[in-house]
């Protein structure tokens, strides 16, 4: 990695923190970022706010997705124009999730275009990400159904996606139409996450334990990102 991008990296990670301080009153421990291809990758610890930290303990998480998903919205809004004008990219999407007990979270942003190249040979370790895909479209299928296209995505060493294109089936698709978006968010991020972490065959894929994983969704454009954070 150059040291053009590593400084990019951190100067973007010590800005997102503050816009996060901002709207949400209290910054997190850590915010680290990474970046490859079209993405970039944002790994968060230390973001529960006391309000939040009481509703968890009380059984409330689905009230603290439904609020951060607003409040995000505004953060990613300022974040867009910034990171566009630094990586000189214009920005597709953007994907968050949040991991409550173990108190981190990620926010990756897709790019139109690619903003670093890395090679996943260059690594000490090298996985096969077809077994990664693989793995992640059987889940997939025992949720909801095979997904229409499946790209994994090495980010570092320690970051991986999986980026799952056509994956809505019919039902879900008039539940959006009805207006029922947080409801269907909120149920689907709990289902995957119930097979995505007792079903599973990530450690022997990856050789290593896995730390977290983060699933978003673009329902109007029908996809999925996946984030695998090892250990």
């Amino acid at each position: 990695m150059s040291s053009i991008l590593q400084q990019k990296l951190m100067d973007i990670s010590s800005l997102t923190s503050k816009l996060l301080r901002k709207s949400f009153g209290r910054g997190p421990e850590s915010c680290f970022a990474y970046a490859n291809e079209r993405f970039l990758v944002f790994y968060i610890r230390g973001f529960l706010s006391p309000l939040e930290s009481t509703l968890l303990e009380n059984g409330n998480s689905d009230n603290i997705e439904i609020s951060r998903n607003i409040i995000m919205k505004t953060v990613l809004y300022q974040l867009k124009a910034i990171i566009e004008l630094e990586f000189e990219q214009n920005v597709e999407s953007f994907y968050h999730d949040w991991n409550y007990p173990q108190n981190t979270g990620m926010i990756t942003v897709q790019f139109e275009g690619e903003i670093a190249k890395q090679n996943l040979l260059n690594i000490d370790r090298p996985i096969d990400l077809t077994l990664l895909t693989d793995e992640v479209e059987r889940i997939s299928i025992l949720v909801q159904k095979r997904p229409e296209r499946t790209e994994a995505i090495f980010i570092s060493p320690k970051i991986y996606l999986v980026q799952r294109d056509g994956i809505l089936v019919q039902i879900e698709k008039k539940l959006i139409e009805k207006g029922y978006e947080n409801t269907l968010m909120v149920a689907k991020d709990e289902l995957e996450k119930l097979y995505l972490h007792h079903d599973n065959r990530f450690e022997e894929i990856f050789n290593n334990p896995v730390a977290d994983i983060f699933v978003d969704w673009d329902f109007s454009e029908d996809r999925s990102i996946m984030c695998f954070v090892l250990k």
